[in-house]
Formats: C-alpha cells, structure tokens, sequence
C-alpha cells in the first residue's frame, strides 16, 4: 500500500468585517494541519464521519441520559468549520497555509463570521421551578416556573422570532403556534428581553393571561442574540 500523496497550499483571504468570530469551513479538504498568519488552528480531519445511524427526527432530553440520545448529523462530517480568533486576522490580506495528507479542493475553502446567535426555550406552566429558587421555607408559596434567556457575555437580545403562550409546537427554528394562543405574548416577551443580555418571563396566566380555560399552557421562545 502506498502513502498518501501530502501536498501543502498556500494562499491568502479578506476577513468578514465585524468583530464576530471568524471561521475556516474546510468542508472541501480531507485531512491535515491549517496555519493562519503564521499560527495554527490545529487539525482537520474532514473524511471523518460520524456514525450513519442513530439520529432522530425529534429529541426530548427528559428523563436518563446516554451518549447515544438526541444524535444529530448522522453521516456527516464530524467538524467543518475550524474557529479563528479574531485577533490573529487583519483588515487586509491574511495568509492562510495548509498541509494535506489526503487531498481536496483548496479553491472550495470559505471564510465566515457568526453575526448572530439563536436561542430557545419551550417550558409547560406545571414543569418544576429551577433549583437554584428553592428556599426553606415553612411556608408553601405558590410559584410560576419561568422562562430564562441568556445570550453569550457582551452580546445582546435583537430579535424575537417567535414567541406563544398556549398550546405551542415544533423545537426550536420550526416553532409554530398551536390551537390556544395567547395574542399579547409577542409583545410582552419583547419588552422583557430585547436589548437585554437575559432576560427571565414567568410562565403563567397572571403574565400572559388565559387564552384557553382549562387547558394545560406552555410557553415557548425562538430569539436572536447579536454583537
């Protein structure tokens, strides 16, 4: 069996403007070592893929936990993009080498910024409080679960993509509303979160009032986090 064929490139690119996180997506290379400007971003290794069995359509993290629950990208590569700091790039050219031991296409590589962050939460009117509220208390105190949104440090709420009190539907990115809606909750999810780094949004009647009497009412959010 013969080695395989290492070949090195070399060849230069423009960083995104912004001060987001700049990537490499080395989707179009096989395997081997990156330098930008002289640094390396360490190992690629594209023609590994994960395993082409085991994921599902929906995922639901309740109850015990394994290694093999809520898989995803099954078949794909195990990584493609490969995080720059943005601090060794420059606003002109950047050069960018690249030691390959299997072989690609070079001319197919990209370079990205992430320029905005979703985040999402579905929580029921009767699911627990969060630990971190319990108290000793002698006294029952009745008390709503709530919704917490949290975007990285220094970046901030935008947007509100989605946003029900009801009978919501989907995960997070294919939200839709379901039978019982309540028609403030838009409104009254925006001004609590936008311009916030986190923002926390009871979930019960008393904030978003009683859209369907009777029935079993759920909460949930699709936001937008930028810098």
């Amino acid at each position: 069996m013969g080695a395989a064929a290492c070949s090195f490139s070399l060849t230069t690119f423009i960083a995104p403007e912004g001060k987001g996180p700049v990537a490499l997506n080395l989707g179009s290379m096989g395997k081997g070592q990156a330098w930008v400007n002289g640094k390396g971003i360490g190992r690629y290794w594209q023609s590994y893929l994960a395993p082409s069995t085991g994921c599902t359509m929906k995922c639901d993290y309740r109850g015990s936990y394994d290694a093999s629950k809520c898989l995803k990208n099954c078949g794909k590569p195990a990584q493609t993009l490969y995080h720059v700091p943005r601090s060794w790039v420059g606003p002109g050219e950047n050069l960018l080498v690249l030691h390959e031991e299997l072989g690609g296409n070079p001319s197919k590589i990209s370079v990205s910024t992430r320029t905005g962050q979703e985040i999402c939460s579905h929580l029921s009117e009767s699911d627990p409080l969060p630990v971190d509220s319990w108290k000793l208390n002698l006294k029952f105190v009745s008390m709503s679960p709530e919704v917490r949104l949290s975007c990285e440090h220094g970046w901030h709420i935008t947007s509100i993509n989605f946003a029900s009190f009801g009978t919501p539907e989907g995960e997070c990115g294919k939200f839709n509303r379901g039978i019982c809606h309540a028609e403030s909750a838009l409104q009254i999810v925006q001004k609590a979160c936008i311009g916030h780094e986190a923002c926390f949004i009871p979930v019960s009647t008393s904030t978003f009032g009683d859209p369907c009497p009777g029935m079993s009412k759920s909460l949930a959010i699709e936001a937008l986090c930028s810098n």
